[in-house]
C-alpha cells in the first residue's frame, strides 16, 4: 500500500514538472525577446555560439494588419450554365496561386452568386503595391504547353566579363581583408556580425550547426573533419557561392554511413528516364545479368558502361558515403541490410532496377561549425540559367475541353484533353519531335504536369495519367478547363484597410484583455483561496499554450479571432468554479478533503462536458457557415476551448492533488476552501 501510495505521489511530482515546463517553453515561444537577450549577452561576453530563439511572428488578418479588398465580377457569358460553377472556382484557385506569388500572406479568395451575378472577394493582408496585385488578378488564366528546352546559353560579352572579374577581385580582397583582422585577434562572431554576406548566419556570430557528409557544401565538411575544435582557417575557403573563412567547434555522431556504389538500369516509364533504352522486363534482365557478372574489381567499369544514371561518366556509380534517410526506401533497405563488400540486386525502385556494391560502413561524424562568407558572382549571376522548359506554341487558347476519366483496363484515373482543328495540328508536331521525352503543362507559369510521350498523337486526343486521387485529377481539370475557357474578370469595388486601425485595434483589444484576466485571477484567488491560486497559475498556462498554438499553427488573428481568444479567457476559468463549488458541496457532507478534490473533479465532468460541447458545435456551424472574420473568432474560440479543458482538468487536478497532503482531515475545509464551517458542524 506505501509503495502503491509512493509511486502515486511520484507520478504527480513529475506532473508538476511537466506542467511548469509547458508553462515556461510556451512562454519564451510566445515571447521570445527577454530569452534572446540573455542569450546575446551571454554570446558576446563568453564569446559563445549559443543559437536565439526563433522569433515567430503572429500572422494578423487584414482587418489588424491592413491590405485591400477586392469585389470582383466575373464574366459568363461564353460560358455553358452547367459550367459556370466550375469555372468559377478554377478562377478563384488561379487567383489565390497569383496573389501568394507575390508575397502577399494569407490571402483569402471566396466566390459567391448574387443573382445572375458571379462575384470574387479578395482579401490581401499587407499588401504594399495594391495595383500589382489588380493588374495580376485582372489577367484571364494562361494555360501553356512547353517542351524540353535544348538551346544553348548565350556567352557573356567582354564588358559583362570584365565586370564580373572586378567584382570577384574586390570580394577576394574583403575576405583577405578579414583574414589579417582575424589575426590580429579581433573577435571572429562579431567580425561575421558585422561582415558576413550569409543573412541566415550572421545573425548568429556565423553560427551553422552541425554540418553532416550530407552537406550541399562538402568542401566546408571536409575542412571540418580535418581540423581540431576551435581552430580558425588561416586561408579563404573557396565554394561555388563565395570566400569563406572558419571557425571549428565541436563533433558528435551523426548515425551509420555506408560507401556505396551503384549501377541504373531504367526503362520506359520510370521517373526520370529521359532516354530509355528498355521496357521493364529487359532492364529486369539487363539487370540480372549485370549482377551475375559484378566483382568488386570490375564495378566501376560495368557501370561506366552500362549504367543509365546521366551523371555516370564521371561518378563511374560511385554515390560516396550514404547516411540514412537519403535514398529511397527500397534502395536503402537493401543497402543497409547488406554485409560489407556485398553486391546485391537487382534492387527495383521508381527510377529503375540497381546493382548495388556495399564497399563500406562506419558511423558518421557531424562537425560545428560557423562561417564568415563573402559572396561571389559566377556567370549565371549576369546570363540566368537556360530555361528547362520553351514555348510549344500550344497554349490553353486550342484546348476545347478537359475531363476526368477512368482507364477501361486498370481503372486509374486520367484527364483526357481535346484540342480544336489548330491544336490538334500543334500537338501532332508536340508529339512526334519530343518522343519518349516530357512535355510539360503550364497554368500561370507553373507546372501542373509533366507526362512523358509514349506515342505520337495525331487525332487531338490526349491522356494525363498519374493524377493521383479522383479529387486532385478533377482538380487538374478543373485548371485545365479555367485556362482555355474565356473567364476574364472585372473589377467592381476595392477598399483599403489602413494598418492603424488594425494596430489601435490591437492595442484596445490586448488592454481590455489584460484588465478582464487580471480582476479574473484576483477574484479566484479571493473567493477560492489556495485551489483559486492553483486555477490563476492555470489559467496563465492555458493563455501562454494558446497563444504558443496560434503562432505554431499559424492562426490568421482577425479582431474577431482577439475577441474570440479574450472571450475564452473568462470562459476559462467556469470549469475550475464548477469543480470548486462541487468541492464546497462534498466537504460540508463531511467527506474528508482528498475525496472532497476528487468527487469534485468526478461529479463536475459532465456539466463541464455537456457546456463546453454545445460551444464547440456551435464554433463548427460558424466555421461551415460563416464569413472569414467570423471563422476567425471560431477557430480562436475552440482552440482555447479544447486548451482551457486541459489546463482545468489536467493541471489544476495535477496541482491540488500535489497540494492535498499539505492539510489535514479536519482543518483542510478552512484553510482550503473557507468552507468548512458545515463539516465541522457535522462532525
Amino acid at each position: 500500500m506505501r509503495r502503491h501510495t509512493s509511486d502515486i505521489r511520484s507520478k504527480v511530482k513529475w506532473g508538476i514538472v511537466g506542467i511548469f515546463a509547458l508553462l515556461i517553453v510556451s512562454g519564451v515561444f510566445v515571447y521570445p525577446k527577454p530569452v534572446n537577450t540573455v542569450i546575446s549577452w551571454l554570446n558576446e561576453k563568453a564569446a559563445l555560439a549559443l543559437p536565439l530563439v526563433p522569433d515567430k511572428p503572429f500572422k494578423l488578418g487584414l482587418d489588424l494588419k491592413g491590405g485591400a479588398h477586392l469585389t470582383y465580377e466575373a464574366d459568363m457569358s461564353a460560358i455553358a450554365e452547367s459550367e459556370r460553377s466550375n469555372a468559377l472556382e478554377g478562377v478563384r484557385d488561379v487567383i489565390e496561386r497569383r496573389v501568394g506569388g507575390i508575397g502577399v500572406s494569407e490571402p483569402q479568395v471566396q466566390t459567391s452568386k448574387v443573382g445572375d451575378s458571379y462575384r470574387l472577394t479578395v482579401d490581401l493582408p499587407g499588401i504594399q503595391d495594391i495595383q500589382q496585385a489588380v493588374d495580376l488578378i485582372g489577367q484571364t488564366p494562361i494555360l501553356e504547353f512547353k517542351e524540353i528546352n535544348t538551346e544553348p546559353p548565350r556567352e557573356l560579352t567582354a564588358e559583362e566579363q570584365e565586370e564580373l572579374e572586378t567584382y570577384n577581385a574586390d570580394a577576394q580582397k574583403r575576405a583577405n581583408d578579414i583574414l589579417r583582422r582575424l589575426n590580429r585577434k579581433e573577435s571572429f562572431e562579431e567580425l561575421a556580425r558585422e561582415l558576413s554576406e550569409d543573412e541566415a548566419s550572421k545573425v548568429n556570430g556565423g553560427y551553422l550547426g552541425y554540418l553532416t557528409s550530407t552537406t550541399t557544401e562538402p568542401e566546408i565538411y571536409a575542412w571540418a573533419a580535418s581540423s581540431t575544435a576551435g581552430t580558425i582557417s588561416k586561408t579563404l575557403l573557396t565554394t561555388l557561392d563565395g570566400y569563406n573563412i572558419l571557425k571549428r567547434g565541436g563533433e558528435r555522431e551523426s548515425g551509420p554511413e555506408v560507401l556505396a556504389s551503384h549501377i541504373l538500369i531504367c526503362y520506359l516509364g520510370a521517373v526520370q528516364c529521359d532516354n530509355p533504352m528498355y521496357n521493364k522486363d529487359e532492364a529486369r534482365a539487363k539487370a540480372q545479368e549485370l549482377f551475375d557478372q559484378a566483382t568488386g574489381d570490375n564495378f566501376a567499369a560495368l557501370a561506366e558502361e552500362n549504367s543509365t544514371e546521366p551523371t555516370v561518366s564521371f561518378t563511374k556509380g560511385s554515390l560516396g558515403w550514404v547516411p540514412r534517410g537519403l535514398a529511397v526506401s527500397e534502395f536503402e533497405n537493401a543497402l543497409f541490410s547488406a554485409e560489407k563488400g556485398q553486391i546485391i540486386g537487382p534492387v527495383e525502385t521508381a527510377f529503375g532496377f540497381h546493382v548495388i556494391y556495399k564497399q563500406d560502413e562506419r558511423i558518421g561524424k557531424a562537425y560545428e561549425v560557423s562561417r564568415i562568407f563573402i559572396d561571389t558572382r559566377s556567370k549565371t549571376d549576369i546570363v540566368p540559367p537556360q530555361e528547362e522548359w520553351k514555348d510549344t506554341g500550344l497554349s490553353g487558347k486550342q484546348l476545347s475541353r478537359a475531363q476526368v476519366v477512368t482507364d477501361p483496363t486498370t481503372g486509374a484515373v486520367q484527364v483526357s484533353l481535346n484540342f480544336n482543328d489548330e491544336g490538334t495540328k500543334l500537338f501532332a508536331e508536340i508529339t512526334e519531335r519530343n518522343l519518349g521525352k516530357q512535355v510539360a503543362i503550364f497554368l500561370d507559369g507553373q507546372a501542373i504536369s509533366d507526362p512523358r510521350v509514349q506515342n505520337v498523337i495525331r487525332d487531338g486526343q490526349a491522356v494525363i495519367t498519374g493524377a493521383g486521387n479522383i479529387q486532385e485529377a478533377r482538380m487538374l481539370a478543373q485548371r485545365l478547363n479555367t485556362g482555355a475557357l474565356p473567364v476574364p474578370v472585372e473589377l467592381a469595388s476595392q477598399e483599403t484597410v489602413g494598418a492603424t486601425l488594425g494596430a489601435q485595434s490591437v492595442s484596445m483589444s490586448v488592454t481590455a484583455g489584460i484588465i478582464g484576466v487580471v480582476v479574473v485571477m484576483l477574484f479566484m484567488a479571493l473567493y477560492y483561496r489556495l485551489p483559486g491560486v492553483l486555477s490563476v497559475i492555470s489559467l496563465a498556462l492555458y493563455i501562454v499554450v494558446t497563444l504558443a498554438l496560434f503562432k505554431l499553427i499559424g492562426v490568421t488573428l482577425t479582431l474577431a479571432g482577439i475577441a474570440g481568444f479574450i472571450l475564452s479567457i473568462g470562459m476559462a476559468v467556469d470549469a475550475n468554479i464548477l469543480i470548486f463549488e462541487r468541492m464546497k458541496e462534498e466537504l460540508q457532507q463531511g467527506k474528508s478533503l482528498k475525496v472532497a478534490v476528487e468527487e469534485g473533479f468526478k461529479r463536475a465532468w459532465t456539466s463541464i462536458r455537456d457546456g463546453n460541447v454545445s460551444t464547440l458545435i456551435t464554433c463548427a456551424l460558424l466555421i461551415w457557415l460563416g464569413t472569414n472574420f467570423v471563422k476567425g473568432f471560431a477557430i480562436a474560440l475552440i482552440i482555447g476551448i479544447l486548451v482551457s479543458l486541459f489546463s482545468a482538468i489536467t493541471a489544476t487536478r495535477v496541482m491540488l492533488r500535489f497540494v492535498v497532503p499539505w492539510f489535514t482531515a479536519r482543518d483542510g475545509g478552512p484553510l482550503f476552501l473557507g468552507s468548512g464551517r458545515h463539516s465541522k458542524e457535522q462532525s
